[in-house]
C-alpha cells in the first residue's frame, strides 16, 4: 500500500523556526516537501532494500549504493537476492527509470539525504566493530556537499552519530546544521513476517541538531507510515538497543524456563499459551536453539561496551547473553540422550538438521544457532546433514564455515536419518511427511504441534 500524500507528524513537528534554519536548510527542506530530493541509500541488503521501495512508493527518486557489484549486478538484471522480497520486487526495481544501483561511491554526491544501512557486527572479544560505518562515512564525506542530510540507521552505541561520524564530515569543512546536516533514525525490520514492510513501522527520529531532526522528520513523515521525533540522536541511539535488549532479555528468560521445565516434564510451549490469556502484564517470548540474526545476538553488547566507557556494568544483559549463548549445547544435550533412548551413541549417527536460517520464511542465515550446533555435532562424531528450502547452500558465516549444501527432505532421506534436529520451523516444510517417515525428532521449535496424533509415528522430544 502507498503512503503518497499521507504524511503523519508526531508532535512536535518542528522545534527550530524557518527564521532559525539556514538558507541551505531551507532550500533542502523545500526539496523534502516537493520531492524532489535525490534519496541515496547505501546498503543495498536486508534493511536498504526495503527502504528502497518505501522511499520509491513515496515517490522520490532513489539512488542504491553498495560495494558488493554482485548486487548492483542482480538489481540491474531484475535477479532476487532476498528471498522474502520476491521477484516482482526485483523486476519492478529493474524497470524504475527513478531507481539507479551503483558501486560507484562519487554518487552519493548526487543526492541531496545520504542514509547509512550498513551492517555493525561485533569483534572477536565482542566489542563494536563500526568499519561499515566508518567507511561508509568516509564514502559520503569525500563528495559531501551543502545542503546534504546524511542520516545513519544502522543499530549502534549512543554516541556513535554525533562523536564518530560527525568529526568524518565536519572535516570536509562545513558547518553541521546550517551548510550540511546528520540525524539518527534507526531501522526496524521484521524480515518474513507479513504486514511489517519498512512502509508500516513506525521509526524514531533524532539529530545532532534541532534542524537536521527538522529535515529527517520532514522526509521520514512521508515515507513511512507515522515518524516520532525525539529530542536527540543519543536518544532514538539508545531506544533500539532498549527495543533489541528487551528482547534478548525476555527470550534468555523463557529459554531458562524452558530447561528448567523439562526437568519437570512440563511443557514450556503450553506454558507460554496459557500465560498468554493474560490481556495485560504478559507478552509471549518462545523458547529455541539459541538466537540468530543481525540484531538480538549482537546489539546488546553494543551497550555492555558503551557501559564500560562510562565505569559502569550490566549485569542483567550479560546474564541473559550467557543464557542464550548457551542453549546450542543444551540442545545437544538433549539429542544426545534422545539417541541413547534409542540404543544410539551420538558418534556415527546420522543426523538430519531441519533449516538453517536464523528464523523461519526467510533465507538470512546471519548469526543462526544452526551453525554452532552443526559444529558441536560434528565436534561429538555425528554425521550431519541439512534441509533448508530457503538455503541451497551454507554460506561461510562470521565464526563457522559449515561447508554444506542442503539435501531433499524426502520419505528416504527422513527414514534414513538416526535423528531430525528441528533447528528452524520453515512454513513450507512439510512436517506430516517427519512425523510419519522420521525414527527420532528432537524438536526445538515447537514445530511438530501441528501434525495431527494419526500422522505421527516418530518418537518425538521437544527440546
Amino acid at each position: 500500500m502507498s503512503t503518497k500524500n499521507q504524511p503523519a507528524l508526531s508532535t512536535p513537528a518542528s522545534s527550530s523556526t524557518p527564521a532559525a534554519q539556514s538558507a541551505t536548510a531551507r532550500a533542502l527542506m523545500q526539496k523534502i516537501e516537493s520531492k524532489t530530493a535525490i534519496i541515496a541509500i547505501v546498503g543495498l541488503g536486508y534493511v536498504g532494500l526495503p527502504l528502497v521501495r518505501a522511499i520509491r512508493d513515496s515517490g522520490y527518486p532513489v539512488i542504491g549504493f553498495d560495494v558488493d557489484q554482485r548486487k548492483i549486478d542482480a538489481l540491474n538484471n531484475g535477479v532476487r537476492y532476498i528471498l522474502h522480497l520476491g521477484d516482482d520486487f526485483f523486476s519492478t526495481l529493474q524497470a524504475d527509470t527513478q531507481f539507479t544501483p551503483t558501486s560507484d561511491a562519487k554518487d552519493l554526491g548526487k543526492a541531496d539525504l545520504v542514509v547509512l544501512c550498513v551492517p555493525t557486527p561485533l569483534g572477536p572479544h565482542h566489542e563494536p566493530d563500526l568499519t561499515y560505518v566508518i567507511e561508509s562515512t568516509k564514502s559520503t564525506a569525500a563528495s559531501l556537499r551543502k545542503g546534504q542530510l546524511v542520516v545513519l540507521e544502522s543499530t549502534t552505541y549512543p554516541g556513535t552519530t554525533r562523536d564518530e561520524m560527525k568529526p568524518i564530515l565536519d572535516a570536509r569543512g562545513m558547518k553541521c546544521g546550517d551548510e550540511y546536516f546528520l540525524a539518527y533514525s534507526p531501522e526496524r525490520e521484521d524480515p518474513g513476517t507479513m504486514g511489517r514492510s519498512a512502509q508500516h513501522i513506525p521509526k524514531l527520529v533524532g539529530g545532532v541538531d534541532d534542524v537536521s531532526t527538522d529535515l529527517a522528520m520532514a522526509f521520514y513523515t512521508r515515507v513511512v507510515k507515522s515518524a516520532h521525533r525525539v529530542s536527540t540522536a543519543e536518544i532514538a541511539e539508545s531506544a533500539k538497543l532498549l527495543e533489541n535488549i528487551y528482547r534478548a532479555v525476555n527470550i534468555a528468560l523463557v529459554n531458562e524456563m524452558k530447561i528448567v521445565l523439562t526437568e519437570m516434564n512440563i511443557d514450556v510451549w503450553e506454558v507460554v499459551a496459557a500465560a498468554s490469556t493474560k490481556p495485560f502484564g504478559f507478552q509471549a517470548f518462545y523458547p529455541g536453539p539459541g538466537l540468530g540474526g543481525h540484531c538480538i545476538p549482537i546489539d546488546p553488547y553494543y551497550l555492555t561496551w558503551k557501559a564500560r566507557e562510562v565505569g559502569r556494568t550490566t549485569r542483567f544483559i550479560e546474564l541473559a547473553g550467557e543464557v542464550n549463548t548457551s542453549m546450542p549445547h543444551y540442545v545437544i544435550e538433549r539429542t544426545q540422550l534422545a539417541l541413547n533412548d534409542h540404543t544410539k551413541p551420538m558418534k556415527g549417527s546420522k543426523i538430519l538438521v531441519l533449516g538453517i536460517a536464523y528464523k523461519k520464511n526467510i533465507d538470512d542465515p546471519r548469526e543462526s544457532p544452526s551453525a554452532e550446533i552443526i559444529e558441536l555435532l560434528r565436534d561429538h562424531g555425528a554425521v550431519v546433514s541439512y534441509h533448508d528450502p530457503h538455503l541451497a547452500t551454507f554460506p561461510a558465516m562470521r565464526k563457522h564455515r559449515v561447508n554444506l549444501s542442503s539435501v531433499p527432505l524426502t520419505p528416504a532421506t527422513l527414514a534414513a536419518s538416526d535423528c531430525v534436529l528441528i533447528l528452524t520451523d520453515h512454513d513450507v516444510v512439510d512436517y506430516s511427511a517427519i512425523g510419519q517417515h522420521a525414527k527420532l525428532v528432537v524438536d526445538t521449535r515447537n514445530a511438530m504441534a501441528r501434525v495431527p496424533a494419526n500422522l505421527m509415528k516418530c518418537q518425538l522430544v521437544k527440546s
